[in-house]
């Protein structure tokens, strides 16, 4: 099977409070069976033969559930495929010879830890402040005693498939996490679990996300392009709605 060679432009930076720069590494003998993570991994076993230090990335699960990964890749949250996470793009999607540039998450509320790892503890602390529901915990409930509509079901079910991994901020102009909020709001707006703290969940929620540094949304609809999860702003609408009822009450 025929292999690749390539240059990689990758960005490396000791901590946030270092300057980072772009570097340089040619890598060969690729296979276009291996994932992209799985090409750091080939890189930074090179590296550390080499006696220099291995590029520092984030990555958990790599079946594309956890959202841990994520970097952006020639100007791409998660790479050029659409609905896919960086541990699940794979190197057959990249030419022979093609330069790959490889750089963090860039966003005031992710500072970088150290080369392409970034801190996304601002979207914990935003899932904090949304709290708890406060559905009976006692003994379970018969399946049917709540009835629940399947296109309600649907919708949020939809919303709650957003793993958190920040591509949407990262794509963002305004560096927005509106739409990982919304979809974080709205998967229990549909459910009538969630509507005791609707409107204080959404409060409480929008305030922490501008309080972490995160920009307004202008609706470029960038962070659904690149959402691995294909999130909707329609979700950004809904929370709106929600955050007006909440203000205004």
């Amino acid at each position: 099977m025929p292999t690749m060679t390539l240059k990689l432009q990758i960005w490396r930076q000791a901590d946030s409070h270092e300057k980072g720069r772009f570097v340089e590494y040619p890598l060969e003998n690729v296979s276009p069976d291996m994932s992209f993570l799985e090409m750091l991994d080939v890189l930074n076993e090179k590296l550390i033969k080499e006696g220099t230090d291995p590029v520092e990335f984030d990555s958990d699960c790599r079946e594309g559930i956890c959202g841990t990964c994520g970097v952006v890749i020639n100007g791409i949250p998660h790479g050029p495929l659409q609905r896919t996470a960086t541990c699940q793009l794979y190197m057959r999607h990249f030419e022979d010879g093609q330069t790959v540039i490889i750089e963090p998450f860039r966003a005031r509320g992710f500072p970088i830890v150290r080369d392409l790892v970034v801190d996304r503890g601002a979207f914990d602390r935003i899932i904090a402040a949304g709290g708890y529901i406060s559905a009976n915990t006692g003994s379970a409930p018969d399946a049917n005693a709540i009835p629940i509509s399947k296109e309600a079901a649907d919708h949020a079910i939809e919303s709650a498939e957003c793993i958190g991994c920040g591509a949407c901020v990262a794509a963002c102009p305004n560096a927005s996490a509106a739409l990982f909020v919304s979809a974080k709001i709205s998967q229990y707006t549909f459910l009538p679990q969630g509507q005791p703290e609707r409107k204080r969940r959404a409060l409480r929620m929008i305030e922490t996300m501008d309080a972490e540094g995160f920009g307004n949304c202008s609706n470029h609809a960038e962070c659904e392009a690149v959402c691995p999860k294909g999130i909707s702003i329609m979700n950004i609408a809904r929370m709106r709605r929600d955050y007006f009822k909440a203000i205004l009450r």
